[in-house]
């Protein structure tokens, strides 16, 4: 069976750090990203038979098409990452709910989104991992980041549920939440 990677949000950052572990350790990857471009110069970089994919995970109808695509071109995906996320800092009685919503669209729905459409083809293969990237601001909160922390709390409770729905099927979902520090660690790797 081809060990295949979606990674959401692939195109940079944290995403982009773990496309190239996951590339090293022999995997076929699916570099999603909403600018192609920027998906494109990430799969160019990691050399390989990598591919990139234009995806906005807020929305059910992109995230179906990109997942058709994937497996027509790469294979059954087997390992999911979520690393897409947005931040609009602001005070909440400054926050502007367009902003509000966009960021639970992008951050806590897209993640529910990716997860549906891969269970459904882990649940065939009887197997599979994802990897929800939250932040440590999910756990603890921060003034100034009412709705990231909403978001992001949100996506540990979705991925302590998803794993208990689907731990019998031998899939794993598991959430990591990294902090500032790890978050500026790895973009420095990445320019290395």
């Amino acid at each position: 069976m081809d060990k295949v990677c979606a990674i959401f949000g692939g195109s940079r950052g944290i995403g982009r750090a773990v496309a190239q572990v996951m590339s090293q350790k022999g995997y076929r990857l699916a570099i999603v990203a909403r600018n192609l471009e920027g998906a494109k110069a990430a799969a160019r970089d990691l050399g390989g038979d990598h591919l990139a994919f234009s995806c906005d995970v807020a929305k059910e109808h992109d995230v179906q098409n990109t997942f058709e695509e994937m497996e027509k071109n790469l294979g059954r995906v087997n390992f999911l990452v979520n690393a897409a996320g947005i931040n609009r800092d602001n005070l909440l009685v400054r926050a502007k709910t367009e902003d509000m919503i966009s960021q639970l669209h992008t951050n806590l729905l897209g993640s529910m989104l990716t997860c549906k459409a891969a269970v459904r083809t882990m649940i065939q293969q009887q197997g599979g991992s994802i990897v929800n990237v939250g932040s440590i601001i999910g756990l603890k909160g921060n003034s100034g980041q009412t709705v990231y922390s909403a978001s992001k709390g949100g996506l540990v409770g979705f991925s302590r549920a998803l794993a208990k729905e689907v731990g019998r099927k031998k899939i794993r979902v598991n959430v990591v939440a990294p902090g500032w520090i790890l978050s500026l660690y790895l973009e420095s790797f990445i320019r290395r």
